[in-house]
């Protein structure tokens, strides 16, 4: 055990995380010449285009130093901040991270997040400065932030460049010489946390873990500690880049275990894996609960394919955990699932994956956020979808969740910023200067300004070089109402949305306009309405298509030309009773793109 070191790497995105991770497998020999490629662990099609990693990769290297051999259990994590739950699951099963900091940018916002993580966590840090070899690496100015946030000195900064291989060794060796083994007893009853799973069409569901205390061995009989299920290890082993079966996975390492196990509620990541004949007592304290931020409504196109929706939901569930859905109906859309994200990449990576990996095409409905409704009764009321908030009359209060914005930026885009976050109803809590020309800025802003194209805007106004991470810090009163969307009289319960009585009016002429482009005409005439309670705030009209019924008349009477188009009217009215109006997928996604 005392050759065993577990450790991740903890960064902003576009850092050089998977860059660095693909470094240390070449130069340690774990991956051969012909499996090399660039980002080696982000093995999913979506993490290669967008250039991020989405799921966090556990890999074994084996590392001669000194004359000894050593194993190194690298886990790879994410660095957007809708995926830091999967940081909070590496991090639970390491000793030690690289923080890894970009020589062009310097510290970012979500790098001081996870840097807390990891803090929280009681991990050894070792600093890494990455990207020096490039024309704008600010070495001596990232030193000193470093320094400043961390307090360690500067001879413990490690200097590299993953991309040219510089400093790879001293890397590897600061791990073996810092990073503290695992503690534990390979004698005790086995004790294990489960980090992670995947789902094998062949095999069944893959668990992931790693050992605090104790051994696994293949045959053993094993069971959870949350579900008491008992099951049989028909295959353990390490995670070299593919699954390598061992006869034991001993104390201090990381594995994975296939017991055959088909259902995906049996599962569940952060629980205890332990023996039958030799239990553990007492439950390994996992990482934190996920708590969603976004609510969307995911239904499938075609109404028959729900189940096989609900099981592919399940098998995704697996893989993430941080995915959360409860069943729901629509009356425009039929029965589909309510669920909950991380925030809105999160959202649009699990639209993806859907797509991709189960061949499900699904329509998703307005993404909100979770507020609180108090009656006149004095009953609380968690709304996480526009449909559950109680009349205004018998309302006496809605609370909506706030967070705390910590964006972290260059001096010369402070008035973007400001302007941008006061547009959000966003207030100023603090501001500091990180160097000269680097400035902090802290908000509280509600999460629901924040859900739809905050950070794309951001981005914009200054150019890519703000940072930005939150926290969630409470819910506030606020004025919130239910605006929704009727079609000639009629709501379209998945157009409803949940906004600011300020925000609503621009909303819902915005709203409209977008759908008046977007319906087909029909053979009589469509009212758009956006309305709050019996009060519509914005209307547009897609006019009917008509046949010219007085062609034929040349001259004549004009009672002949008015009995015509009265007979044409009297058959439009009958037609709008009894017509409906079709909503196109792309009008439930058009609401995301408003401002487009």
């Amino acid at each position: 055990m005392k050759n065993i070191r577990n450790f991740c790497i903890i960064a902003h995105i576009d850092h050089g995380k998977s860059t660095l991770a693909d470094r240390l497998l070449q130069t340690t020999n774990t991956i051969s010449e012909r499996e090399m490629q660039n980002q080696v662990l982000d093995d999913m099609d979506l993490e290669r285009e967008k250039g991020i990693t989405i799921k966090s990769h556990a890999i074994q290297i084996n590392y001669k130093f000194k004359g000894e051999e050593y194993v190194l259990n690298l886990i790879d994590t994410p660095g957007h901040v809708d995926f830091s739950y999967e940081v909070s699951r590496a991090l639970a099963a390491c000793e030690g991270a690289l923080l890894l900091v970009d020589a062009t940018q310097g510290i970012q916002a979500q790098t001081i997040s996870n840097l807390y993580l990891a803090i929280d966590n009681d991990l050894e840090i070792i600093p890494v400065i990455n990207k020096i070899d490039m024309d704008g690496a600010m070495i001596p100015e990232v030193k000193d932030q470093i320094i400043d946030l961390i307090g360690c000195k500067e001879e413990e900064i490690l200097l590299a460049s993953g991309k040219s291989g510089i400093g790879i060794d001293e890397i590897l060796q600061a791990i073996v010489e810092r990073i503290p083994a695992p503690k534990g007893d390979p004698n005790a009853p086995l004790q294990a946390l489960v980090f992670d799973s995947v789902f094998n069409s062949f095999r069944g569901i893959i668990v992931y873990y790693r050992i605090f205390n104790g051994s696994i061995k293949k045959g053993d009989k094993v069971k959870f500690f949350s579900t008491d299920k008992e099951y049989e290890a028909d295959e353990v082993g390490i995670l070299k880049l593919g699954m390598s079966p061992k006869g034991e996975v001993s104390c201090g390492d990381v594995g994975y275990i296939i017991t055959g196990i088909k259902n995906a509620k049996e599962v569940k990541v952060g629980d205890t894996l332990t023996t039958v004949q030799n239990p553990t007592d007492k439950r390994i304290d996992g990482f934190e609960e996920v708590k969603p931020m976004v609510f969307a409504g995911i239904f499938p196109v075609n109404t028959d394919e729900f189940e096989e929706l609900r099981d592919c939901m399940e098998k995704l569930q697996l893989n993430d955990a941080s995915l959360t859905f409860e069943l729901e109906t629509s009356q425009a859309l039929g029965f589909g699932f309510r669920c909950g994200f991380l925030g809105l990449l999160h959202m649009e990576i699990i639209q993806e994956r859907l797509e991709r990996e189960f061949n499900q095409t699904v329509i998703t409905t307005v993404p909100n956020v979770s507020f609180i409704a108090y009656t006149s009764k004095g009953e609380r009321i968690d709304v996480h979808n526009p449909a559950t908030l109680p009349d205004p009359s018998r309302t006496e209060r809605v609370e909506e969740p706030f967070i705390k914005a910590q964006i972290i930026t260059q001096a010369e885009y402070i008035g973007n910023i400001m302007t941008l976050c006061i547009n959000k109803r966003g207030m100023l809590i603090h501001q500091s200067y990180l160097t000269p020309t680097r400035v902090e800025l802290t908000f509280e802003m509600p999460l629901t300004e924040i859900v739809f194209d905050f950070y794309d805007k951001l981005k914009s106004q200054t150019r890519g070089y703000a940072s930005f991470d939150y926290h969630p810090i409470g819910f506030r009163e606020s004025d919130i109402v239910r605006m929704d969307i009727l079609l000639n009289g009629e709501k379209v319960d998945a157009l409803s949305a949940l906004i600011h009585r300020s925000r609503a009016q621009e909303f819902g002429r915005k709203l409209c306009e977008k759908l008046k482009d977007l319906l087909t005409r029909q053979q009589f005439q469509i009212a758009i309405q956006a309305a709050i309670g019996a009060k519509v705030i914005a209307r547009e009209n897609i006019s009917a298509m008509r046949k010219d019924v007085t062609a034929k008349c040349y001259g004549g009477d004009i009672s002949r030309k008015r009995k015509l188009l009265e007979k044409q009217k009297e058959g439009k009215k009958r037609m709008r009773q009894i017509g409906n109006v079709e909503v196109p997928q792309e009008a439930f996604l058009a609401v995301l793109k408003l401002d487009d």
